[in-house]
Formats: structure tokens, sequence, C-alpha cells
């Protein structure tokens, strides 16, 4: 029988890879939405073309889900390319915090943050895990664009800012759940402990408890780098991973970021809690934090999501370049090309990234009755040509500027290389303006 049923859009041709797991490229498909939601997949010969309100073409193209970026700073756009080349605490204590203080208001959050989400969007990335300080500023751009995203009100015992007096920071952080809860089914609203260094043990409990009030998880930087490591066993007796243990806050909902200096004991017990890990090769590289032993952690079934970090660290927020590295990286720290395949990588930055969100009932994967969470990579240039092996191709040849179209929730936001409603523009002047003053001052 012929589907007589009326689609929103209906993406036609290509080859998709759905990261639905085992499932290999399906080619020449046909994908309908309804709304938000995706209703069919099927091939084209199958049946002839269904009635809809609009249509993508996408022969010559490689469909999959949106990538999740699993560990942002969406403001600190502001501080690109402002301390490169410096050691962690150096590059964070020096020079980072002491611009936070001095630069970072709402108006420079709102419009750093806009700037971020359009260089997302750009490059495939439709859901965020984002963290830091002024969030309501956060939740106000992501909004405002469309995105996907878990927004977290930063969390820190020293002056921060929205928060001069850390004694009231979970006042604040409490005051910006209450505010967002239940504001939008694309935006959660979570908190962000920086670090168990910078956070006190009174006001890592406490985050904890909010957050599992509130059925959000809590982000955490954790075991960055050595020096870190070494100053939590000499401040509590423990590493970082069984500090937070013997805190009672490592469990299902922490969401580690960096997760690099882990001993093995410490990565079985993050599998035995549940916990899950954001994986930053990039910034992990940029600042020589070290390598995490992602493959490892992967392995032991931890859940990992991938991030850029801010681009304060990394200078980008291209989550497909980032799979390269993971991908690269991986098979040099186990000196095995045959760690972190293509596939698995690209698993992290999909579906790993909705199970460390505990949203992988919605989006991930392209199936049918999950929203729909599209991108359309162009498979029709120099450096993506030939095409053998689809997995491989996103992983190891396309970057953020080969992305062509990106539908989030059913809506069409960046088609053909250009934003459907955003005036990227004027977000980009406005934050020019800002970085003028900051230079000038």
């Amino acid at each position: 029988m012929a589907n007589t049923r009326k689609y929103d859009l209906v993406i036609e041709g290509g080859a998709l890879l759905t990261m639905a797991e085992g499932q290999e490229p399906l080619h020449d498909v046909r994908v309908m939405i309804s709304g938000d939601t995706i209703a069919d997949i099927t091939t084209r010969h199958r049946g002839r073309m269904p009635e809809t309100k609009e249509m993508i073409n996408a022969e010559g193209t490689i469909i999959l889900p949106g990538l999740i970026n699993s560990h942002v700073h969406s403001p600190m756009t502001i501080f690109r390319g402002m301390a490169d080349d410096l050691p962690l605490k150096q590059w964070l204590f020096d020079h980072i915090f002491p611009a936070e203080a001095r630069y970072i208001h709402p108006d420079v959050v709102y419009w750093a943050s806009l700037l971020a989400c359009a260089e997302m969007i750009a490059s495939g990335t439709t859901t965020i895990v984002d963290g830091y300080f002024l969030a309501d500023e956060i939740v106000k751009a992501v909004s405002q664009v469309g995105m996907r995203a878990l927004v977290a009100q930063g969390v820190i015992d020293f002056p921060a800012p929205g928060v001069p007096e850390p004694a009231k920071n979970i006042d604040v952080a409490l005051g910006f759940m209450e505010r967002w809860k239940g504001f939008s089914d694309l935006i959660t609203p979570g908190l962000f402990c920086h670090s168990p260094l910078t956070c006190s043990e009174e006001t890592l409990r406490r985050s904890w408890d909010i957050a599992r009030g509130f059925g959000t998880p809590l982000q955490i930087h954790l075991s960055e780098t050595e020096e870190e490591v070494v100053e939590i066993e000499e401040r509590t007796g423990f590493r970082p991973a069984f500090y937070l243990d013997d805190l009672g806050i490592l469990g299902s909902g922490l969401v580690c970021a960096h997760a690099i200096h882990l001993s093995e004991e410490e990565i079985g017990l993050l599998k035995k809690r549940g916990v899950a890990v954001a994986h930053c090769p990039e910034s992990n590289m940029k600042l020589g934090a070290g390598i995490a032993a992602v493959g490892t952690m992967l392995e032991k079934g931890i859940t990992v999501g991938l991030g850029t970090d801010g681009c304060a660290s990394n200078n980008n927020l291209d989550l497909l370049a980032e799979m390269d590295t993971a991908a690269k990286l991986g098979k040099y720290a186990k000196l095995n090309p045959t760690a972190l395949d293509a596939q698995t990588v690209l698993g992290m930055a999909t579906r790993g990234g909705a199970r460390l969100m505990g949203i992988e009932d919605r989006v991930g994967t392209i199936e049918a009755g999950k929203k729909a969470d599209i991108i359309i990579v162009d498979a029709n240039t120099p450096h993506m040509v030939p095409l053998y092996h689809p997995f491989s191709q996103i992983v190891y040849s396309a970057t953020g500027g080969d992305v062509r179209d990106v539908i989030i929730n059913g809506t069409i936001l960046y088609r053909d290389r250009r934003f459907t409603a955003l005036d990227v523009d004027e977000v980009q002047g406005e934050v020019r303006t800002i970085s003028r003053n900051i230079q000038r001052s």
C-alpha cells in the first residue's frame, strides 16, 4: 500500500550512518521527519517520493546523527588565542581566572555563547554539555539559536563572575536550577563544580545533592594534571576518584571531564559506580596535560563522550576534527593501529554523548521515534573522494567545513552552509567589538 502520509521534511539520497548498535551504513536512503521526530527510514527504491512540505536532496553526502559536544565552555570563545602555549596552572591562575574576573559580565557571556553556538552548528554539533558562570546568559543564547543543551552553572570556592562572594555559590546555583527547570524540552539546567581542588567538601556534597534532587548530571574536572593528583593526595590522603567516592558523589550522574591521570584502580571504580567521562584530546594535548586511557575505559564499559573543551584551551569547537585527533591519539597511546577505530570514535561523539547526558532514548542515533537531530556532510570535495567506508571518511577525512546542513529537533538551522535564522555577521561583529575593548584595557 502506498504511503499517503504527509511529512514535514524528507531527506532524499546519500549514505546514512544511523549509529544504531551493529548497523552498517545504508545507501540511497530516504529519511522522513514529522514535526520534531524521525518518522521512518527507507531506501528510495521502496516507493515513490512521499508528500512533504520540504525536501533536502542529499545525493553525494553522508547523513549522520548530530554530534554531541560532551564538554565545552561556550563563553570562552572570547578568550580564543589570548593565552596560548602555557602550562595549565599558569594558564588558568595567571591568565584565565584574572581575565574572567575583569572582563566576564552578562553581555559578554551572551554574545560569546552565540558565537560558540554558530561555530558548533556550522561544524555539525547539535547538542552541548556546557558549564560556565553567568549561565543564564548561556541559556538565552542557546535557546535563541535552537540547540539542544545541558547548560550548567559553574560552582567554585573563589570569587567568580556573577558570584563575587564564594559563600553564596550554592545559593546562586540553586537559583539557576529553579529558574530554568522545565523551561524547554531542548534545554536542561545543571551544575558544574570546577574541580576537587577549587571546591570544598561541603561545596561538592551540596552540589551533588542539588543535582540529584533535580535529576540532572553534575559535571566536574577530574585528574587533568599530575600536579592536581599529587595535591589532592597530600590534602586528603586519597587519589582524586577515591576522594570523590569517599565524599559520596562518585556515582551515576557524575560526568568527569579529562580524567587523564587515573590509576587502574580508579578506572575500575568509575566503572563500578557508573560514572561517565568526557574526553577532550585536543585540549589535553595543547596544555600538555597527558593522554587519557580512553581505550581502557571503553573496554571496561565506561560511558565516554567526546568534547572540545573551551576555546581558550583548544581554539576551535570543531568536533569532527576532534574525532580525528581522538582516534589517532588513541592509537599512539597504545602503539596499536586498531585501537579506537573510526566507528568507535564516532560512537563517542553520538551515542556516548547521549548516554552521558541521560538522553539516549531521544538522540544519538537516527532511528524512527527519535528526535530529528541530523547533520549532512558534503562528500563531493577533493579530500572526501573516493568514498569506500563512510565511517572512516567522517573521522579521518571530514572537517567541520564539510557540514552542509544541520537539523535540530526537526528544524533546519543550517542549510547549504548558511544559517536560516541566526545573523552570524552581527554576532561576529559584537564579539570583535568586545575583544577590541579587552585589548585596549
